[in-house]
């Protein structure tokens, strides 16, 4: 009796804990997607990650287009 009441517990305990956290994704409101870059756009790197850049505005390519970020 005594091991089911301890075992019970662990069960409830371990329940309590879990390592999984909820993320919800969110996309902003505002979003420019681009399909083509302009011919005079330049490639550039920053922290390793690929960018795009024209007329003063950074892009990063996705699956959708070309989406205008702020770093």
């Amino acid at each position: 009796m005594k091991n089911l009441l301890i075992l019970l517990g662990l069960i409830f305990f371990l329940s309590l804990n879990s390592c999984a956290r909820r993320v919800i994704l969110r996309q902003p409101a505002n979003v420019t997607v681009v399909n083509k870059l302009p011919r005079n756009h330049k490639v550039v790197r920053i922290n390793g990650k690929r960018y795009y850049v024209w007329n003063g505005k950074r892009y990063s390519k996705t699956k959708n287009g070309y989406v205008i970020v702020n770093i």
